[in-house]
């Protein structure tokens, strides 16, 4: 490789012991992009999972709903472009406004502040048939042109997998902390593995593991039934340092909520653990 190629981040192989160069790609923070010089955002938290269809967008959203019931400020970045689903989880018909300064997230019914390409689209349906440098450029927008206003935490709904564009958002964007959410079926140490992996690589603080899917309670008789087998959840998250901080039950109201645009209206305990530690990262900055 020229020394022009590894210059370039597109041609960069970020194997920095074949190369003498002497560039941004030894060292990430280099790549960290400046919010919107009107924003005032405290804590970031990425949701993110090793492979599509484990609930990470149930799970952000929940987060940021319940955190919004705690008295928080709290905002949620869908950086999902090709599959975005936060409006709808919400409830929002209304699009995106702004001025000279900037962009305006969308206020869901409680407060929530919501940027998706869902609210610029003129319609919802039309599909985002872009390829990865252009999603990953619109990524970095809604972080700096965006008005994020006094968030005490802003959640971002991360893409699945590990490809291009969990990577823009892990180097573009300072993150706080991550949590994957996983589910019991039989990859799933494979998948953490993989997440975890991608984490440690760009030196991001794991918050821990949700696990989705993760039992089904009878309604008459209360007992758990486990659809997809004994979960080794727990051995897994051990083996690589980390809590199981949350799980969610097998429950058709959560979906029938979601799809009614009423997320905000589920009540429950499941995600108890993860709020404590999300709530101790800004008491411990007081």
């Amino acid at each position: 490789m020229s020394e022009v190629q590894n210059q370039n981040p597109e041609s960069c192989t970020h194997d920095c012991s074949t190369c003498g160069t002497d560039c941004p790609s030894r060292n990430p923070e280099s790549f960290i992009e400046a919010p919107h010089p009107f924003s005032q955002i405290k804590k970031v938290i990425g949701v993110v999972s090793g492979k599509g269809g484990v609930g990470k967008t149930m799970v952000a959203s929940l987060l940021a709903s319940f955190m919004n019931k705690r008295g928080y400020h709290v905002g949620i970045m869908d950086a999902d472009i090709t599959g975005p689903s936060i409006p709808k989880a919400f409830g929002l018909n209304t699009k995106a406004m702004g001025n000279e300064d900037g962009i305006f997230p969308v206020k869901s019914k409680d407060g929530v502040d919501i940027m998706s390409i869902n609210l610029l689209l003129p319609d919802e349906t039309d599909p985002v048939v872009w390829r990865g440098p252009v999603i990953a450029g619109m990524i970095k927008n809604f972080w700096n042109q965006v008005i994020w206003e006094n968030e005490d935490y802003l959640f971002i709904d991360m893409p699945p997998g590990t490809g291009d564009v969990p990577l823009t958002v892990f180097q573009s964007i300072p993150l706080n902390g991550i949590i994957i959410v996983t589910s019991p079926q039989e990859l799933v140490s494979l998948i953490v593995t993989k997440a975890v992996k991608m984490a440690e690589m760009m030196n991001i603080p794991i918050l821990g593991v949700v696990e989705n899917m993760s039992y089904f309670e009878c309604p008459d008789c209360g007992k758990r039934h486990k659809i997809f087998g004994d979960s080794h959840i727990e051995e897994i998250a051990f083996g690589h340092g980390l809590a199981v901080i949350g799980r969610l039950p097998i429950d058709p109201s959560l979906a029938a909520h979601a799809d009614s645009g009423k997320i905000e209206e589920i009540e429950g305990d499941w995600l108890d653990p993860a709020l404590a530690i999300i709530e101790s990262m800004t008491k411990a900055t007081h």
